[in-house]
Order: C-alpha cells, then structure tokens, then sequence
C-alpha cells in the first residue's frame, strides 16, 4: 500500500477539509490499490467502483456545501456480506443470494452513512459466519496478505475484512464476532479488531448466527482509527470522535493493571506466546503493573463451547426455520454437523444459558482484581489451504483459532486486539485487551496506551510481503 491511505484516519481528515485531497481521490487511491493486489487476495465478495465514486463524490460535494458529517466523512470502508448494503446482494457465503429482506441496512451500517463514508464494497465470509479459519467451499478462501510463498487462510468469519485493509483497499472494515470472528481475522493479518460488548450495537441488518453471542465490531489499521470508528457507530458515545480520541489517550501504559492468565498461553505454535510475552514485558518496563490472575470460569465456558455451546443450536434453528433451502448446499464443514446441532435438546440448552450466566457474573468479580485480562488473541499460525483441506484437520484448526478469542462471547466481555508481534513462520501476533461487559471505552483505552508504547502495526511489523510497494 502506498500513497494518501498510508495516512492516518485523522490525517486524512484534515486534508480533505484543507483542500489538500479529496474524497474522490481516496476512493480512486483504493481501487487502484485493489486493481494491484486485489486479484491474487481475494478479499471482496462483490465491488461496485461507480458506486463507491458516486459516494465519494456526495461526500466532497458536502464539503464544498460546507456540511461537515465527522471525521469518517469520505473515508473508504468495506462491509462483510452479512451486512445489508443498499445496491449490493447478501450472499452471507453461501453459493446464491438469501432473501431481499436482508438487503436491508441497519442501524451499524446507517450510522457510517450518516458520516458520509463511502462503501468500497462486500468482503468474503465464511459461509453463515459459522467458522473462525477463513475457508469458504463455495467462493474460495481469501489470501492471507503476510506469506507471499504458500496460500494461508485470513481467519474467520470476516474473512475479507482484514486482507481489504491490508491492501489498501478501505481504511475501515466492518465486521461480526460471535466466537471471535472480528478478533480472529485481525489477529492473522496484523489489524487492530473491536468486539463490541453484547448488546451494545445493534444488529438489525445482519445475517445471524447466534442472537445470544453476536456482536458488530470493526476492524482498522491502528487504535486511533478503531476509536474514531467506535464513536461514530457506538449509540451510547455522544461526543465528537476527537474528543472521545483525545480523552481515551490521556491513560498511559504506566497506569494500567495487567492480569495474565496461563490459560491463554497454553497450546501456543512457535513465536505466539514468546512474541505476546516480549510484549507484555515492554509493558511493563514502561510502568504497566502485571499480575497473575486464574480464570477458571474460561476453562468452563471452554467445556459448553466444545459441546456446540449456544451457537450451534440457535444456528440450527435460523437455517430451519428462516432459510430451510439453504441447508441442502451448506459448506460440508458444517453441514456434517447439522444433525448434532438440531438435536441438542431444548433443556441442554437452556442449561447451557443458565451456567454461561453463572460463569459471566464469576468472571465478573474476579476480574474486578485488575484493570483488563491479556494474553495471544489466537494461539496458532494461521494454516496453510492445504493444512485444512481434510474435515478433521479443519475441525482441529477451526477450534484453536477460536480457543482464546469464544471467551468474550460466552463471557460477556469486551475486547480488542492489537498487533505485536511475527511468529516464526513470519506471520502475525495479536494480543487480546479483555475488559468487562460495558466497558469497551476502557478496553479502546487500553489498547490506544498500548500502542503508544508498542507501536502500531507498520511500526512493529511492518508491511504485509503481498502489499509491499
């Protein structure tokens, strides 16, 4: 990626209100970028470049009005094709197109078209959101951006969301996370991901998964940018996003309470936890304070989650009842499970909410000790297409890749991750920024401190070998 979107979302902004670009030229900026890297990644499932113009122009023709909508305004943004999007097919990874009923753009979308920000277009997903490695049987699997040599997945469900930052393609991507589909994504290729307490935002407009575990989030290159994004969506944020960016950075690394749990750390691949580790004791030498701190409740969440926790079932129960047509072409993967997911009975279920509750309201308390929970967002590499192309060596991957990241669904926190480190297969790190339900302005906050001390991804990682200029 090179050129205007190297810059910052705040940067931008105050060039498009100086005169010194325009909206119109970051979105010929991204579809250049894409038209370069676009056909070997594959993030898009759709694009419609005269659309994504005619926004962009609308949007420097406000400026020129002298309407000024907020910092998102003429800011390229890619949306997961769960999302509805005025114009565009829902397609939610399947092989045709679901009803014109999910076409339809809620709240989390209509707050971006408030601020004017143009839509570069639909990014692949794994096929109903219902998987955390990136793979789609029908469409293909989005290239990871960070091995030039061999074709590795991108994570899941946002399959796309990721790899369009990556390229350059939108400098924010709008996500879903129900065991870590956000989290995931951004964690393999080196992005900053936001899942969003449960509730918080609305999902009017999504294709779901799980009603009881979805979340909206969304994925951008640094902090900074997530926290603008945050306050432009966020309904219960009613400040300017400057404003909410200058007060959130006034927290510094050295007034932190870091709790460290063993937990996330086991079963890592080589470089994960040695990678998150260095960067903790970065941390540290800046003043954070590290704790140890067991979190049972994560093991126990774990136990439900292995037995198809609440997702299974209630997936089960869309397909069934909204979609039944559907069900005959769902991806193999999935589709092997279909019969355990409708035969989960309806008090195992019900059991399963009970002591999720129980277990949340624990985790609560115990994390009252400490200010936020760290450790790797995702314990493995990402694999290799070819790693997963057997179902039990999907099933393998897809559990590892959701290990740590299904805590905050099942738990009910709010998290972040941020980039931080390359394994040694060269690919990325990302450490997980766990706060409590509610308290996502603490976890942004954190995560911005962090970075400070860290460094961004460019900083600290550098570029993406498939994006290199």
């Amino acid at each position: 990626m090179s050129g205007l979107l190297q810059q910052s979302i705040q940067s931008l902004a105050t060039a498009l209100r100086d005169g010194t670009t325009t909206c119109v030229a970051l979105a010929e900026e991204a579809i250049d970028n894409h038209a370069r890297w676009g056909t070997a990644l594959g993030a898009y499932k759709a694009r419609q470049d005269d659309r994504f113009l005619a926004e962009s122009r609308a949007a420097d023709a406000a400026f020129a009005a002298g309407l000024d909508f907020g910092l998102l305004q003429g800011i390229p943004v890619s949306v997961k094709d769960l999302y509805g999007v005025a114009g565009y097919q829902t397609f939610a990874g399947s092989p045709a197109a679901l009803p014109k009923k999910w076409e339809q753009e809620g709240p989390v979308l209509g707050s971006l078209r408030a601020a004017l920000a143009p839509v570069a277009g639909k990014t692949h997903t794994v096929e109903f959101a219902f998987g955390g490695i990136g793979s789609n049987a029908h469409w293909g699997t989005p290239r990871n951006p960070w091995d030039a040599e061999a074709h590795r997945v991108p994570g899941g469900s946002s399959a796309g969301a990721g790899i369009s930052l990556c390229e350059g393609s939108a400098l924010l991507a709008l996500g879903s996370d129900t065991a870590g589909s956000v989290r995931v994504p951004a964690s393999f290729t080196g992005n900053v991901g936001v899942k969003t307490s449960f509730g918080r935002w609305s999902l009017d407009g999504i294709v779901p998964l799980s009603p009881s575990l979805d979340t909206a989030g969304v994925l951008a290159r640094t902090v900074p940018d997530a926290v603008l994004a945050f306050a432009a969506i966020d309904p219960f944020t009613d400040i300017p996003g400057e404003a909410l960016l200058a007060g959130l950075s006034e927290l510094a690394a050295g007034d932190v309470h870091i709790g460290v749990c063993d937990h996330f750390f086991e079963g890592c691949d080589p470089g994960v936890a040695e990678g998150v580790q260095a960067a903790i004791d970065d941390l540290e030498k800046a003043g954070a304070q590290v704790t140890p701190i067991d979190l049972p409740e994560a093991v126990a969440a774990d136990e439900i989650f292995m037995r198809g926790g609440l997702a299974a079932p209630e997936f089960a129960a869309f397909i069934t009842g909204e979609l039944s047509d559907f069900r005959a072409t769902l991806d193999p993967n999935v589709a092997a499970r279909f019969d355990s997911m409708e035969a989960i009975t309806a008090v195992d279920y019900l059991l399963r909410r009970k002591r999720l509750a129980e277990l949340a309201a624990l985790l609560d308390d115990r994390m009252a000790a400490v200010d936020v929970v760290v450790g790797p967002t995702v314990t493995i590499t990402p694999p290799t297409v070819d790693e997963i192309s057997d179902g039990d060596s999907y099933r393998a991957n897809n559990m590892a890749a959701l290990r740590n990241t299904r805590t905050g669904n099942l738990l009910t926190l709010s998290a972040v991750t941020i980039p931080v480190a390359l394994d040694t297969a060269g690919m990325p790190v990302g450490l997980q920024i766990m706060a409590p339900l509610d308290e996502d302005e603490r976890a942004l906050a954190v995560a911005l401190a962090f970075e400070k001390v860290l460094g961004d991804r460019t900083q600290r990682l550098g570029q993406p070998p498939m994006c290199r200029a």
